[in-house]
């Protein structure tokens, strides 16, 4: 992430502009039209409550209504029982966990299932943050339950645990890393449901931080996908190019800066796609999409030891043979590049 002295302009695409100038047809986009190139909105499954996290003593009353549920996270493990993260009944688990010497150090309000949750609709659910990981089988925690850590487990979670078990993993993260006040050092008090911590000598309030990051497919004026790799310089690993947003930068410029600290390559035009959250430990992924005139890549040795073209035979043909790997479909780096390549590229295993 070093800053070249002969800085380069980010390319600005206006709102109406042609397929062309993003290497499609020459038909003119209205500014109010949503190309159907976008990747696919995820609806929302909780409803966060940010008026009703508020109220003081809202967690202490939801934690005495039966109806309440609760998950379970210690470090950055999750509490999860077959396919799906283990939602208990939040005022006896508490009980459970209290009478075994093991009560959560944190409670945290997650939100209200909305109507496509697998839960029924309005179902209240707290996160109980553990100091460390407690044995299945005791303090009311089923026997075949099991912790497990997100990559583990995140290609077979069902929509509702997987928003869940990331909701959770970003605040309990957040919370983690910020006991104390940044302006005195005095330790912060939880309020609003768990999503403030505030200072009691100086007031101050200190609200949840997500880091943004662009990740972005790079393509080059012959149609064919720029991917690197860092680490050994045999290593087979490919994926999508990435980096972190600066202070001051727009999206675009942290895309046009990143690729060509990391690659050498100038982009002249980018375009949105879409988001993820990855809050390991806090980051938002911004899922671009570049063209390039250059042909050549030149990997900074540091961030990316490895870069190559390829055209889409090429890509499955090096997965399918396993010659390389790439990014696991839980990611928005898979989705990006199986943008590029307009469908689903099979894996070495025959996914």
């Amino acid at each position: 992430m070093s800053h070249p002295e002969s800085a380069i302009q980010a390319s600005q695409v206006p709102a109406a502009t042609t397929d062309a100038s993003l290497g499609g047809g020459p038909e003119l986009l209205a500014a109010n039209h949503l190309r159907d190139t976008l990747l696919p909105v995820r609806p929302a499954l909780m409803d966060r409550g940010s008026t009703e996290r508020m109220r003081p003593g809202m967690v202490a009353d939801l934690l005495a209504d039966p109806n309440t549920r609760a998950v379970v996270l210690a470090g950055r493990q999750g509490l999860v029982q077959g396919d799906r993260l283990f939602v208990a009944n939040a005022q006896a688990l508490h009980t459970d966990l209290a009478g075994a010497g093991a009560a959560p150090e944190l409670v945290v309000y997650l939100g209200s299932a909305l109507p496509d949750a697998g839960l029924p609709a309005g179902t209240e659910v707290l996160l109980f943050v553990l100091a460390g990981p407690v044995e299945p089988g005791t303090a009311g925690i089923p026997h075949d339950a099991a912790w497990e850590g997100f990559r583990d487990v995140a290609a077979r979670l069902d929509a509702t645990s997987t928003a869940l078990f990331v909701e959770s993993s970003a605040i309990a993260n957040w919370h983690a890393g910020h006991t104390h006040c940044p302006r005195c050092g005095t330790p912060t008090e939880v309020e609003a449901g768990g999503w403030v911590r505030r200072c009691p000598a100086d007031s101050t309030e200190h609200y949840p931080r997500t880091d943004p990051a662009i990740i972005v497919t790079v393509v080059g004026p012959d149609g064919r996908l720029l991917l690197g790799g860092g680490g050994p310089a045999d290593a087979r690993n490919y994926s999508t190019l990435a980096g972190f947003v600066e202070p001051g930068e727009s999206l675009e410029q942290a895309v046009v800066r990143e690729i060509f600290e990391e690659v050498g390559v100038r982009v002249r035009a980018c375009q949105y796609l879409g988001s993820q959250s990855w809050p390991f430990p806090a980051s938002l992924m911004l899922g671009f999409t570049a063209v390039t005139d250059d042909a050549e890549a030149r990997p900074d040795g540091v961030e990316v030891t490895r870069a190559r073209w390829f055209s889409r035979a090429e890509l499955q043909e090096a997965v399918i043979s396993g010659e390389i790997t790439i990014s696991s479909r839980l990611s928005i780096a898979r989705a990006l590049i199986e943008h590029w390549y307009g469908g689903r590229i099979s894996d070495l295993t025959g996914a």
